[in-house]
């Protein structure tokens, strides 16, 4: 005998067990990194050659002009100037660019760089970049950091103007990045831990490790919710990066942050924090109504969990959408709906 139903009831009750939670430790140097460690861009224009009909061509003159510049300078001009290049279709004009690491580099160190169209080629596959030099950031310093050279590798053959050069650009000056400044250091919380109660705790972290060390009673201050600042005792400051790799090896809790629900719709995935509540709702889905809340007449719900709590966690609708086969991308919306409708208690985050 076969059972039919049009609408089903689900009601869900807050289920949260309020035991105390144990909190797993993290190191500093997973969630936060030294000021001063940036990565640099250095950047240029250049000619790549050896392309089978698939370059600029004539028409486009900056790289004819770029061509005839380059033959110049190897001291072989082309004889009537720019127009005896206009068949020139085995060129292109390419932008260079290449990423220092964030702990720097020496003179001589090999780096891959990218190579990227900017003018009328259809492909770079089987191409040859000539020697470009790279710049730094800065467009008014006309110092070369770099030269880069090589033959092209395309990552992707869907995307052909794009390549890349392994270990193509070779440096040509040193890079040190400053850690120190002023007998102090800085930590800059990652983007997603950035939270004024992550900062303090780990002030007071790094506190209770150097009051007695450096005779402060507070060398590490919170500056805000992504920056500590860390006075570097004066034992350490002919060793700097002993220092350093002590703090960054402390651990501090795991401090939970600002509840999220990061939603990736095409990929139809969904990452709910454990702590993202909603208010209470009824959510009506073709032929389900589902209802959340603890103010809902106990006789009307199938209790999801029976620890009993104030709220109702995202996470239990979800499993509740999932238990009666709805789709993820209705789920999403239905998130996305709570979100507007000002009762999922956490920022929606979408990708």
């Amino acid at each position: 005998m076969k059972v039919f139903r049009s609408i089903a009831f689900v009601t869900l009750l807050a289920a949260i067990f309020s035991a105390t939670e144990v909190r797993a430790a993290v190191r500093l140097k997973d969630i936060c990194r030294v000021k001063g460690q940036e990565t640099n861009s250095l950047q240029g224009l250049g000619l790549v050659v050896g392309l089978k009909g698939t370059g600029d061509g004539g028409r486009y003159m900056p790289t004819v002009r770029s061509l005839a510049a380059v033959m110049q300078y190897m001291r072989s001009p082309a004889i009537g100037g720019a127009p005896e290049l206009k068949d020139a279709t085995n060129v292109a004009l390419v932008m260079v660019t290449a990423t220092v690491p964030a702990g720097g580099a020496r003179q001589g160190d090999l780096l891959d760089c990218q190579v990227s169209s900017i003018g009328a080629a259809k492909s770079l596959a089987g191409g040859r970049l000539f020697l470009a030099a790279l710049q730094g950031p800065e467009i008014d310093n006309p110092r070369v950091y770099a030269f880069a050279e090589g033959l092209l590798h395309l990552d992707d053959p869907q995307a052909p103007t794009v390549a890349r050069i392994y270990n193509g650009c070779r440096l040509e000056e040193d890079f040190f990045n400053p850690f120190i400044e002023q007998n102090r250091m800085t930590l800059v919380l990652d983007r997603n831990h950035a939270d004024f109660e992550v900062a303090q705790e780990i002030a007071e972290t790094i506190n209770g490790q150097l009051s007695v060390q450096s005779g402060e009673a507070t060398p590490a201050k919170a500056v805000n919710a992504g920056n500590v600042v860390v006075n570097v005792p004066p034992q350490y400051r002919d060793d700097p990066v002993s220092f350093v790799s002590q703090i960054m090896s402390l651990s501090v809790a795991e401090t939970p942050t600002d509840a999220r629900v990061v939603v990736n719709e095409r990929a139809g995935s969904i990452v709910i924090g454990a702590d993202v509540e909603i208010g209470a709702v009824v959510v009506s889905h073709k032929n389900i109504v589902i209802e959340a809340g603890d103010q809902l007449p106990s006789e009307r719900f199938v209790p999801i969990d029976t620890a009993g709590s104030q709220a109702t966690k995202l996470r239990s609708l979800v499993s509740a959408l999932q238990a009666v086969k709805v789709p993820n991308a209705d789920i999403i919306e239905i998130i996305k709906g709570l979100d507007r409708n000002g009762k999922l208690h956490g920022r929606l985050i979408i990708e």
